[in-house]
């Protein structure tokens, strides 16, 4: 609200969908209304003088150019010529000071006129009534702040603020693929990207954060606002690919991407060396070494405990956790 003034209708409820320009809530307009009409009156008033000021002021340019023409003939007295000639000034002048007034008094019409349309409170937005903060019949003080009557919310695009750690937050990048997920529904997977790292970090327990911002789409209105989100941000990915559990691979000190497996033998397990790709929690993505349905032991297992090498749907690097 930008006028202070009694709050005389709120149109809206909280969770009602509002289009651009709706009529959301009115201001008692009255005082607005009346002080509009009094500065229309006055430039009514201003506009009639200055029409007499004008016919005042043509009648003595009239009367000076007569003057003007009989002087020249050494007719009248020269000050004669002299008065009507100061009397054209005269006049111009009254005109000239009319129409400032003429000027000042439309300002200040307009600026009511202005004044009186913010008694009408439109939505600025499409969106949704998130908030409302007054009450019909409430007054509203704006000389000092601006009153807020309601708050309107575009769910359409939600904003997830994801705070991670300074340890991870150098391979966060703008556009980079996230899902998330939420506590009311941890099956399923929201899709996004990240739209800007925010530079300020915020100090939690001695430990920094910096929040990343995901816009998502919420079409559907299952996101609301302040929920929390398990955040995910991909790294990597890899489709159609081999894998093995995670902890049927043992890391080489050579090379990251080297592993060693234990393959079962008529003679015993042997130690296979094979090439790994991305890897999560779970899963090791094999490159080389193994072929589809090739079994491995299992680490601290009985002989009899075997995993296979088989394709996996898409996998996804995760980094460092969960944000």
């Amino acid at each position: 609200a930008q006028l202070s003034g009694q709050l005389e209708t709120l149109s809206v409820e909280v969770g009602d969908r509002v289009e651009q320009g709706a009529l959301l809530a009115q201001i008692d307009p009255r005082i607005y209304e009346s002080r509009v009409a009094g500065d229309r009156a006055r430039v009514d008033s201003l506009t009639a003088q200055l029409a007499e000021r004008n016919a005042s002021m043509e009648l003595a340019r009239i009367n000076h150019t007569r003057n003007q023409a009989m002087a020249d003939r050494n007719l009248i007295a020269r000050d004669l010529l002299d008065t009507s000639a100061a009397q054209l000034k005269q006049a111009q002048a009254q005109v000239a000071s009319v129409r400032a007034q003429l000027k000042e008094a439309q300002s200040t019409l307009d600026g009511d006129a202005a004044n009186l349309g913010y008694a009408r409170i439109y939505a600025p937005m499409s969106g949704t009534v998130v908030s409302i903060s007054a009450l019909e019949g409430q007054t509203l003080n704006a000389n000092q702040i601006t009153p807020t009557i309601l708050r309107i919310a575009d769910l359409d695009t939600m904003t997830v603020t994801a705070q991670v750690a300074e340890a991870d937050i150098g391979r966060v990048q703008t556009d980079m693929p996230v899902y998330f997920t939420t506590l009311g529904q941890a099956n399923r997977r929201w899709q996004g990207s990240v739209r800007q790292i925010q530079p300020t970090p915020d100090i939690v327990n001695e430990v920094v954060l910096f929040r990343v911002l995901v816009d998502v789409d919420n079409r559907d209105g299952v996101l609301l606002p302040d929920m929390t989100a398990q955040v995910f941000f991909v790294l990597a990915q890899a489709r159609d690919v081999l894998t093995l559990p995670a902890a049927a691979v043992s890391n080489s000190s050579e090379s990251k991407d080297k592993g060693f497996v234990q393959v079962p033998g008529p003679s015993g397990p042997t130690q296979r060396a094979v090439e790994t790709g991305l890897r999560n929690r779970e899963l090791v993505e094999i490159v080389s070494g193994l072929a589809e349905g090739d079994s491995v032991l299992l680490p601290a297992s009985g002989p009899s405990t075997t995993a296979k090498a088989s394709e996996s749907p898409p996998r996804r690097g995760l980094l460092g956790g969960p944000h």
